[in-house]
């Protein structure tokens, strides 16, 4: 029997460049920053000012503030996502399907937000001081059982958790759920919500976020020689995954194909990434043999791109170990460079950019790239985007602890 293809057809993106994906990629196109200033909280307790933080959304009347006391703020994202994901997709839950759609959400810091209230709250006036509905809200898989039990999904339910590779982890786990027959959709992606100050304390004093702060918009550089780090962010990113012969037969609009996935690890460093780059190469070869296609027929890559000196130069090596001479000549760009790094929810947000990049036969630029490193010597689309026929992009998303992932999306055919 031939293995099931595995189609998306559903969306849903909340994140510093906008609160839909309609807005998001309006924003990404234009080559529009979301970075600003932190207003979440008083910004003169750390030493990073700025952040890429939602903005304009209005959980309190979304939610009410009963909800809002239950749940934490990355889970409240997911769920704004994943309704924009659902109602894309147009998949409605009956008694016939409830068993058959799951989700795998995931996130690489979870209910952080959650965890420091309830350490001030027990200083402050011991185990009074401490909420009885804190523990749903500060686990990891708070997140996707919110999501099920929000819009009752009776499919396969867990989270995963590999630091910023995460929801590239979700999609491709989602992918072989469907493939298996344990699911016919599946909703995929990450959420998170880490804009808090012991969270950007930790990430500036290991020296990997940027401290270039005078103009927000600017702070996010990309494999510029100037970069000296990444900028924070919070948002969430879900997918619809499903099974093709199913949304064919529900008539579902089928916006790409998930065609490769591959996974590997560095065991190398709990934090910096191998610098000769041939663990991340080698998650390319196998996203690309999965797919069943060489490197010529890539027609964009959406790099992992964070801003940091290790970072851009490691992967810069890995696309070139991965692709040969071919990395020359395939457009690359960082969409971090406008949405910042949303961690456990950034490869699912940047699935997302790749499938409307094909979907146009655009591809965006990577802002800020004024004065390229010449370590970093691939075509990283600078500054403004291109118009270009696209059929299969790659994307990439590494973590701390050396997780490497790829995924290839296809123009459905």
């Amino acid at each position: 029997m031939a293995e099931k293809r595995v189609v998306i057809t559903g969306m849903g993106l909340v994140c510093p460049v906008g609160n839909t994906v309609a807005e998001s990629w309006a924003n990404i196109r234009g080559g529009k920053s979301g970075i600003d200033w932190i207003s979440l909280f008083d910004a003169d307790l750390v030493a990073n000012r700025v952040a890429g933080e939602v903005k304009g959304l209005d959980l309190v009347a979304k939610f009410g503030r009963r909800e809002l006391r239950r749940m934490d703020r990355a889970q409240m994202l997911a769920l704004v996502a994943a309704e924009e994901a659902l109602n894309d997709a147009d998949l409605h839950i009956t008694a016939e399907n409830i068993y058959d759609v799951g989700v795998v959400v995931g996130s690489g810091i979870g209910g952080i937000v959650t965890v420091v209230k309830a350490l001030q709250g027990f200083e402050a006036k011991g185990h009074r001081g401490v909420s009885p509905v804190i523990v749903p809200a500060l686990l990891h898989d708070g997140i996707s059982s919110r999501v099920s039990m929000h819009f009752g999904l009776k499919g396969p339910n867990y989270n995963i958790t590999s630091a910023c590779a995460t929801s590239n982890n979700t999609i491709g786990d989602a992918a072989d759920i469907i493939r298996m027959g344990r699911a016919k959709a599946m909703v995929a992606g990450g959420s998170e919500a880490c804009i808090m100050p012991m969270v950007l304390s930790g990430f500036n004093n290991m020296k990997v976020l940027t401290n270039t702060e005078d103009i927000p918009e600017k702070a996010a550089r990309p494999f510029d020689a100037t970069r000296d780090g990444f900028v924070a962010a919070e948002g969430a990113a879900l997918l619809i995954l499903e099974d093709l012969e199913h949304a064919l037969a529900r008539g579902a609009r089928i916006h790409a194909e998930l065609t490769g996935y591959g996974h590997t690890s560095d065991a190398f460093h709990v934090t910096a990434p191998n610098p000769d780059g041939v663990d991340a190469a080698e998650a390319m070869r196998r996203a690309m043999r999965e797919a069943g296609i060489s490197s010529k027929d890539i027609s964009y890559i959406n790099a992992h791109g964070t801003g940091t000196q290790l970072n851009d130069k490691s992967e810069t090596l890995a696309i070139k170990l991965a692709l040969g001479e071919d990395a020359y000549t395939i457009p690359i760009s960082s969409t971090k460079s406008m949405t910042g790094h949303i961690l456990g929810a950034t490869a699912a947000a940047e699935a997302i950019f790749c499938i409307k990049a094909l979907q146009d036969n655009f591809i965006p630029p990577t802002i800020n790239l004024e004065n390229p490193d010449p370590e970093c010597d691939l075509n990283y689309t600078p500054l403004v985007g291109v118009e270009k026929p696209l059929q299969h992009v790659l994307s990439n998303s590494f973590g701390f602890g050396g997780h490497n992932t790829a995924v290839l999306l296809s123009r459905y055919q």
